[in-house]
């Protein structure tokens, strides 16, 4: 079986990419799946595109077309915990769709008809154990002059709560809003809950790793795509070279 790996944009697996073997293309869907071997793992890569739809599309035809042991997400985010910097890695425990809002037929946050507002992760603990190993030897991993330009000198790792909507967050209105209602969230993104819920749905285990890129207002106009490929992507490579080491 093939484990699935997910992210919104190409610059963020695009180190993965670049260590991908045996490479089989795929196209469906405005999607384009590779298959191959990454560090001796039979995996697919997929970038989804922003946002939930985008997503849980892609992450449907992920697991309908391959047999998969498993779906990782990997990519950046905002932080709204306020002891989070840039470089820091929020390992998802618990995903909220911070713009699901049904109510008054169900309460706010809950998924109609799966009685459910966050979704509960089944933490990979050799996953978690290999954001540990790369934080605890940082400076082996990622070299000064990709770090220091985004003054990451000595990044940390949490295990959290995730929020997920098509809203870009960039204000300390829109912040102080979803810390009100949710107060124990970490970061907040585009995807994952959307992914969460479809991973529910077909019984297939996720893990998601969102690496910090801002505080998701005062440095919200950070170069995306910069960041992503020149951090983002190697984090992803670094980490997921040590999990599959010890699988």
């Amino acid at each position: 079986m093939k484990i699935g790996i997910i992210s919104a944009m190409r610059e963020e697996m695009q180190e993965l990419l670049n260590e991908l073997q045996q490479t089989k293309i795929t196209t469906k869907g405005k999607r384009v799946y590779y298959e191959g071997v990454l560090f001796n793992q039979e995996v697919v890569l997929v970038f989804s595109r922003w946002g939930k739809v985008a997503a849980a599309v892609t992450a449907t035809q992920l697991i309908n077309d391959y047999k998969l042991r498993e779906i990782i997400f990997t990519g950046v985010a905002g932080a709204l915990n306020k002891n989070l910097n840039i470089g820091d890695i929020v390992v998802g425990k618990t995903l909220y769709q911070h713009d699901m809002d049904a109510s008054p037929l169900y309460q706010k946050f809950e998924i109609p008809l799966l009685n459910k507002k966050g979704f509960e992760i089944v933490l990979n603990n050799d996953l978690v154990n290999a954001c540990v190993d790369f934080v605890a030897n940082f400076n082996n991993y990622i070299p000064k002059e990709k770090s220091e330009p985004f003054e990451i000198f000595n990044p940390k790792h949490l295990i959290g709560t995730i929020l997920s909507g098509d809203q870009f967050i960039s204000s300390k209105n829109k912040i102080d809003k979803l810390l009100i209602q949710i107060p124990e969230a970490d970061c907040v993104e585009m995807e994952g809950a959307a992914i969460a819920q479809v991973c529910y749905e077909y019984n297939i285990p996720f893990s998601i790793i969102r690496i910090i890129s801002d505080k998701a207002m005062d440095n919200s106009h950070i170069d995306f795509q910069r960041f992503a490929n020149e951090i983002a992507s190697h984090y992803a490579k670094a980490i997921l070279n040590i999990y599959f080491s010890a699988i």
